[in-house]
């Protein structure tokens, strides 16, 4: 089944709960249930998109919010343990991460947290901990705008993924 035709299927409260999971901005998810129903997946993406380009800083901000932070080691050395654990899952490219890796990475992220007052976002599908270590210390440094600008990119792209994700989880 189409996720379109999925969407169309639900009723309102099934749909609003089902868009949340992709992206938690109340004005997305709203904008999203007024463009419904979708007359294909086209359709359904091209509204996720024209919605998110109507999004502010404070909607991107509660889409955010809703994310977990990784800022300690344990819950890094789990998410990275191993490819083959992964390998269905968002994370699917990862290798098993250094120690070291991890505990800079969950530093820098909580480093990331305090110094733009939202957490690190980026879309992980396929990345190692080092490629996700990488990209994270190339944007640190950047004004609050970019990256408030760079994690609304990447919350687009995992929410397009999630989107994806509602007619096959297996995905």
């Amino acid at each position: 089944m189409s996720i379109a035709a999925k969407l169309k299927d639900l009723p309102d409260e099934d749909a609003r709960a089902a868009l949340a999971n992709c992206c938690a901005a109340v004005n997305w998810v709203s904008g999203m249930l007024a463009a419904r129903p979708f007359t294909s997946d086209d359709a359904l993406f091209a509204a996720c998109d024209a919605v998110a380009a109507t999004l502010t800083e404070p909607d991107w901000l509660e889409a955010f919010a809703a994310h977990p932070l990784i800022g300690d080691v344990d819950s890094l050395r789990k998410k990275y343990a191993s490819t083959k654990q992964l390998a269905a899952g968002e994370q699917s490219g990862v290798d098993a991460a250094s120690e070291t890796t991890l505990r800079e990475l969950a530093e820098l992220n909580r480093d990331y947290a305090e110094r733009f007052g939202f957490i690190f976002i980026v879309f992980a599908t396929g990345k190692t901990a080092d490629e996700m270590l990488a990209i994270l210390k190339s944007r640190i440094h950047n004004s609050r705008d970019q990256e408030v600008a760079n994690a609304a990119a990447e919350q687009l792209k995992i929410t397009r993924l999630r989107l994806t994700k509602l007619a096959d989880p297996k995905h």
